[in-house]
């Protein structure tokens, strides 16, 4: 088994304010909501009135009276980087500095690693964040959208596997470019990017294991490992009664004037979107290939992936390429879960199966995607009020 992945390396983040706005709501507001998904979070934020620090970690508060924020600062900061936290939120960077100070060779350290530092400060006193962080440091605007661009797509990955709960698994189904986990409540697919042989004698021990422990192969960086935990998550997530809209939903941008690019052709494609840009592992006539992502992705009007990136590794990427886009992750492999849109996607088009015991069969006898629309349907969901999404 390969190592999982680490966490991916983020630079310390400040958010530039009034001096008059209320930015520690927002803080709060972003960091509980990174909580609420399983994350570990660490740091406080001051209330409205400037009287209490309300530590993030356990909702407790404490009187301004009782302590400083320098030493509330320093100590949430040593615990944090003891404790390896996902997120820490220090209110203000006037705090964060002084304590820096006491904490240099660690805070230098932390940093260098991609210690997930986030902060606040007024316009008026940035020079102030320039001098401590300089090249190192990610300077954004106060809104909930610009956190989550910070807080970055590479981290989605852990993301769905900590919404998955420890059930267990009912089936594992392998073929040679397909493979499918059954739980209690759904069934997920998940395209392979080789035949895995080595996979097959170890099924039976995977099998044994619980859905959750499956979704963590997410973090593997063998491909087929991958492939297995990305089946396990869309297991959890693709529920057989899930509440969808007919179709993927790449139907969504057919009437897109800018330009439209589709990462990873699928059955149908040329009749929903005709004139869309197409980018290939292995171009045909008329195609680009995978280089070209770097050209036609940013500044297009939308663009709809195939969900094969999201076990290639490619997805996060491509979300940076094409931030401030609509995009929509679509097919077999694509997990239906809300959990995705603030990673900037409107639109997630998958399968849900409702037929598991016949998709197995069907996948191990080498089924393609066309033929697994019988043993279940496409659906899609949407982000909701997408363009208020862009500018919260």
């Amino acid at each position: 088994m390969f190592e999982p992945a680490k966490a991916p390396w983020i630079r310390p983040g400040v958010v530039v304010h009034e001096a008059a706005m209320p930015v520690d709501d927002l803080l709060a507001s972003f960091a509980r909501e990174v909580r609420g998904r399983g994350f570990s979070v660490a740091g406080y934020v001051q209330d409205r009135q400037g009287a209490e620090l309300i530590d993030l970690a356990t909702g407790e508060t404490m009187p301004m009276a009782d302590t400083t924020e320098t030493s509330a600062a320093a100590s949430r900061m040593r615990k944090a980087m003891r404790d390896d936290a996902d997120l820490v939120v220090i209110s203000h960077f006037s705090a964060m500095e002084q304590a820096a100070k006491g904490l240099r060779a660690a805070v230098d350290e932390g940093v260098s690693q991609g210690m997930p530092v986030l902060t606040s400060i007024s316009g008026g006193a940035i020079q102030s964040w320039l001098e401590f962080a300089g090249q190192d440091g990610t300077i954004m605007p106060p809104s909930l959208n610009a956190l989550w661009r910070w807080w970055g797509p590479e981290r989605l990955y852990r993301d769905l596997a900590l919404g998955v709960p420890d059930e267990d698994v009912r089936q594992v189904a392998c073929g040679q470019r397909w493979i499918m986990v059954e739980g209690p409540h759904g069934s997920g697919l998940a395209y392979l990017p080789r035949y895995p042989k080595e996979l097959l004698p170890r099924l039976p021990a995977f099998a044994k294991q619980s859905l959750r422990e499956l979704a963590e192969l997410s973090a593997s960086w063998d491909p087929v490992e991958m492939a297995l935990g990305i089946a396990a998550i869309n297991a959890h997530y693709n529920r057989h009664d899930l509440d969808g809209q007919q179709g993927n939903g790449a139907h969504l941008f057919s009437q897109e004037k800018g330009r439209v690019v589709a990462i990873g052709a699928f059955p149908g494609l040329s009749a929903v979107l005709p004139n869309c840009a197409v980018i290939e592992t292995d171009p045909r006539p008329g195609e680009y290939p995978t280089v070209a992502m770097d050209s036609l992705l940013p500044g297009c009007a939308a663009a709809v992936v195939n969900s094969s990136t999201l076990i290639n590794r490619n997805l996060p990427r491509i979300l940076r390429l094409a931030q401030g886009s609509r995009v929509a992750l679509v097919g077999p492999s694509t997990p239906m879960t809300e959990r995705l849109f603030p990673y900037g996607i409107e639109v997630l088009g998958g399968l849900v199966v409702q037929d598991p015991k016949g998709l197995a069969a069907a996948i191990k006898a080498g089924a393609h995607p066309r033929d697994f629309g019988n043993f279940g349907q496409y659906r899609h969901i949407c982000r909701q009020d997408p363009q208020a999404a862009a500018t919260t």
